[in-house]
């Protein structure tokens, strides 16, 4: 017989090498380059179609290029000092040290995280504090003078998304010591976001009034394109997270998809049964709803609290878009284009503080590697510990009233400081023309801004438009 104890040799392709140390795990490093680049492509080319075809046509160049400069100005930015801001050695207990990220020796030691190294985290982190920026450009469309976003990008990154991605994901970091969970940026990100991108707006302006009156998208099956690429790219966004190839991975991604589906459904059913016609456009929005809601909890709650979470993020941001911005004149005043407060703010939150209620020990286990430290209220209450779980809870809103804070006040010193050197809004005579004023280019070489107008009988038939 055999020797069962006897040294069984590892394939070729497994044994290790200068290019896959031992502390390597390849499958983990294969599925988080994966994952970035999904999380990429939401940005490149996702929002940018999105926002390319959900605006006039007038701003449709525009639109895309303030997403085209933000990724590329965050990665530079990224390299030389954000990446270690947001995840390095402690400065203060809310932000790192500022240093490049672009040694060798650097890239290939094992990273914070996970059994990958520092080069893969350092592409992962970067398309998320990419896609952050790009998400505060949607407040900001139809208006903002172009060079003022130039500087708008690098500032805020530095000085807000590095203090609250310290503050919250690095493993040095404030709320991350306390235990607060935000499994992969509903706070972060889309919190950021949607604070910053109203606070923004505020700062820029608002468009003219006749494109607030009338803003018609100039391609909603690009848009449409948009969305479907932001949807599919969130599998990385969540997926991505547990920084391994895992049960817990496919879970988040299943509960990703689970609630946002719910989420697009319970919108459409509010439209249909409040506006009588089911709306492409508000379908997008409790699409987004969904999938920001769940991202703070995606891998550590149960199917069930997904379908919930989608039930209240297709309900709870369609009443305060629909019914509270309507009421209040402060939400009037502020124009924010895409909505970003509704959608990501109000998501987020949501999306936070559902995540303190079902955050189920065992899950969290798996991602945290910690028994009976993160519990949800309901099950604090199950397992005869509330205040474990009225703990958690806490520390979910105080990470909401951190967020808020911090992003009213550095998004406003920001673009104050952006005021100084060059205005923040177009002129009103460059915001009647749009893109050729801005860029000297225009999206399509056709008639019109979009508008419908009346048809005529002619030979192609009754209802066929003919444009000049």
């Amino acid at each position: 017989m055999a020797n069962v104890n006897a040294t069984v040799p590892f394939p070729s392709n497994l044994l290790p090498d200068p290019g896959s140390p031992d502390w390597m795990n390849k499958a983990d490093n294969a599925w988080q380059l994966t994952a970035a680049t999904l999380v990429g492509l939401q940005s490149i080319p996702g929002l940018l179609i999105l926002y390319g075809g959900a605006v006039k046509k007038k701003w449709a160049v525009n639109s895309a290029f303030m997403v085209f400069y933000a990724f590329a100005c965050v990665l530079v930015c990224w390299v030389g000092w954000g990446y270690q801001m947001s995840f390095g050695e402690k400065m203060f207990p809310l932000w790192g040290k500022p240093n490049v990220a672009l040694d060798q020796a650097f890239y290939f030691k094992q990273a914070f995280l996970g059994k990958i190294p520092n080069v893969t985290m350092i592409y992962f982190q970067f398309v998320f504090a990419a896609i952050t920026l790009i998400l505060i450009a949607g407040a900001l469309l139809g208006r903002m003078n172009f060079y003022a976003w130039m500087l708008f990008v690098p500032l805020w990154l530095t000085f807000s998304y590095t203090v609250v991605a310290f503050s919250i994901w690095s493993t040095k970091g404030y709320f991350a010591v306390k235990g607060m969970i935000d499994y992969s940026g509903g706070y972060v990100i889309h919190l950021s976001s949607g604070v910053a991108g109203f606070t923004a707006a505020y700062w820029v302006g608002p468009r003219l009034n006749k494109d607030r009156e009338r803003f018609p998208p100039n391609n909603i099956l690009l848009m449409l394109a948009g969305a479907g690429l932001l949807w599919l790219g969130w599998t990385g966004f969540n997926g991505g997270d547990p920084y391994e190839v895992s049960m817990d991975a496919s879970l988040a991604v299943l509960n990703t998809h689970v609630c946002t589906a719910t989420s697009l459904l319970t919108w459409l059913i509010l439209d249909i049964t409040f506006f009588r016609k089911p709306s492409v456009i508000g379908a997008v929005q409790g699409m987004i709803t969904g999938l920001v809601c769940i991202t703070p909890a995606a891998g550590v709650i149960q199917g069930w609290a997904a379908i919930i979470m989608g039930l209240l993020s297709g309900s709870i941001p369609w009443f305060t878009m629909m019914v509270v911005h309507k009421r209040w004149k402060l939400l009037q005043t502020v124009d924010d284009t895409m909505a970003v407060l509704h959608t990501h703010a109000v998501a987020g939150t949501l999306g936070g503080i559902l995540t303190g209620l079902f955050a189920e020990p065992k899950l969290d286990n798996m991602f945290y590697g910690t028994y009976g430290r993160y519990v949800g209220l309901f099950y604090g209450f199950h397992m005869g510990d509330a205040k474990t779980g009225f703990r958690q809870l806490g520390l979910q809103i105080y990470g909401v009233v951190f967020v808020v804070v911090v992003n009213v006040i550095v998004t406003s010193l920001v673009c104050v400081a952006v005021g100084f050197i060059v205005p923040l809004r177009m002129s009103d005579e460059d915001l009647e023309i749009g893109d050729e004023a801005a860029h000297g280019e225009e999206a399509y070489a056709i008639w019109g801004q979009g508008e419908k107008e009346a048809s005529s009988t002619n030979k192609y038939g009754s209802g066929h438009i003919e444009m000049a």
